[in-house]
């Protein structure tokens, strides 16, 4: 019947429950002493041994005295007090009821309280052992009564039945204590359950790319994770402040939701130079009395995703038909060798070989780039002298557009200079720039685009602007003309930029807008150089 010592789930609620058994006993003998020192009690309590019941009483008082000292020093371990206590109380008992007539005065039934209590603090532990010491101690009582005082055997049967009754008390304790000991011990699993869950929730709140805010219904935000706090510019005050402090676009926001629900809520900054945030609402608790949960998402993020997928699709697309083109494009490019092949043809016609050879190549380079470009494949890069190369790319750019001389010109200082780039690709990015430029510039100006190519002002790398004379461009729209499908024109596709952006990543470098407080507009090509550390060339 005795199972093994195990660590309670609580020790405190170990040491308090002590507490609890050593108060019950301090009672039980200063209730006896009052009730036998006023002479208000019952006649047999002390009665057949005044002086063993004072002396007993008083030395059961003194070792509970002793035994606050040591539950205050909360040594030795709480189990081998109990069972101090228990033994305490068999012996203090016994000789307490010798002192009051015997097993019949009835006080022997104090001994099942204790033995119930201890099989309940101890966990179970030997509970037969205190129902049998008990039990024991209770039949030498009746022995010595037997033959010293002469009672006759009678008293027997009733010292039988109050050790069965410990042994009834002791099993039905012991299994409690079993049940006690198994529901404690789910409730410290489901307890530290809840808290690796709520580590858990924590964690994954603070990691969470999106934004979580939790306000109550005075705007005081009770819960802000750190993307939140960093989306919402970093403000100075955390958790438990007013939400105005932190964020009044937000505040305001959230006011008008709560007016109106299904009202569309606008985008806002949380600072001048901020993301621009996307908020959403949840309402916390039971009829909308707990506060709101806040969610806040970089727009830019859902903007680069919805790109993600429409260039996916696109990828697709142009693989998809690039074979398609790629067909009648080299039928046309074999039947143009062929004619300029011919002895017969005048030199106009030789011209318009050149340029059915020039735009097919052209054609298949773009398509070539484009394919890279969805396969994110790495530029291929090499040494470009740049002042001759922008010679000659402006050379062959007047002849495909038809212009003037010097409606386009190119401007290259130090003129030594090289860059390290894919020159198909570089050629794709100029031509794309070149081309928005003269469709916004002033046709009016003998001037309408200038290339100008030199060392970057901060010495890392180089440099290309293309320039127009145009009305250029709103500081509304300068956030959206490198994101894919956003033009301004009817016939546009809108990937022009994004390409060309693209390609200068894949070369190591960026393209930036620049705007021009006189007029126009410039978009600045940012290139290593050939002498760059990690340069490669063939």
């Amino acid at each position: 019947m005795s199972s093994p010592r195990r660590p309670p789930a609580d020790p405190e609620n170990r040491w308090r429950a002590l507490w609890l058994f050593w108060l019950f006993r301090l009672l039980l003998v200063t209730g006896l002493i009052l009730l036998y020192s006023l002479k208000g009690g019952p006649p047999y309590l002390g009665g057949t041994g005044p002086a063993l019941f004072e002396t007993t009483t008083l030395a059961y008082l003194l070792t509970m005295m002793a035994g606050a000292i040591l539950l205050l020093r909360r040594r030795p371990a709480p189990e081998i007090q109990a069972d101090m206590m228990v033994f305490s109380d068999i012996i203090a008992g016994v000789l307490i009821m010798h002192a009051s007539g015997g097993i019949g005065s009835g006080l022997g039934i104090l001994l099942a309280v204790s033995i119930a209590i201890g099989t309940l603090l101890m966990t179970g532990r030997s509970a037969l052992l205190l129902a049998a010491l008990a039990t024991l101690a209770v039949l030498t009582e009746q022995v010595y009564t037997h033959l010293h005082s002469g009672i006759g055997a009678t008293s027997y049967s009733q010292a039988g039945l109050l050790g069965a009754l410990f042994f009834a008390i002791a099993i039905l304790a012991h299994r409690l204590s079993l049940q006690l000991r198994a529901s404690e011990e789910r409730v410290s699993q489901r307890e530290l359950d809840l808290a690796n869950l709520a580590q858990l929730n924590d964690y994954i709140i603070q990691h969470m790319q999106t934004g979580v805010l939790v306000v109550d219904n005075q705007q005081r935000i009770r819960l802000m994770n750190d993307t939140a706090w960093r989306l919402l510019g970093m403000p100075p005050v955390r958790a438990g402040a007013g939400l105005d402090a932190v964020s009044p676009e937000l505040r305001q926001r959230l006011e008008r939701w709560r007016r109106e629900p299904q009202a569309e809520i606008t985008p806002f900054r949380a600072t001048a130079d901020g993301k621009e945030l996307r908020p959403s609402f949840t309402t916390l608790g039971r009829e909308r009395a707990t506060g709101t949960l806040v969610f806040l998402e970089d727009s830019s993020v859902v903007t680069r995703q919805a790109q993600q997928m429409k260039l996916a699709s696109l990828g697709r697309l142009t693989a998809s038909i690039a074979h398609e083109i790629r067909n009648p494009l080299g039928a046309i490019g074999h039947a143009g060798q062929l004619l300029a092949e011919s002895p017969d043809l005048t030199a106009s016609d030789q011209r318009l070989t050149e340029i059915i050879s020039t735009n097919t190549g052209r054609v298949n380079a773009i398509i070539e780039n484009v394919l890279q470009l969805s396969r994110r494949s790495p530029a291929t890069s090499r040494d470009l002298a740049l002042k001759p190369w922008l010679d000659e790319f402006g050379d062959e750019f007047r002849r495909q557009q038809g212009v003037e001389g010097d409606a386009l010109q190119v401007h290259v200082a130090p003129e030594t200079i090289k860059v390290l780039a894919d020159p198909s690709q570089l050629h794709q990015i100029l031509t794309n720039l070149c081309e928005n430029a003269l469709i916004h510039s002033d046709q009016a100006e003998r001037t309408r685009v200038r290339i100008i190519g030199g060392v970057a002002p901060d010495g890392d790398g180089a440099f290309i602007d293309i320039i127009d004379n145009g009305p250029g461009i709103t500081p509304e729209e300068t956030r959206q003309i490198f994101e894919p499908f956003f033009t301004r024109r009817s016939n546009g596709t809108g990937l022009g930029l994004y390409v060309a952006k693209e390609l200068c990543e894949m070369n190591r470098g960026h393209l930036e807008y620049i705007p021009i407080p006189a007029g126009g507009s410039c978009f600045r090509i940012h290139l290593p150089t050939a002498d760059d550390e990690g340069s490669e060339s063939p």
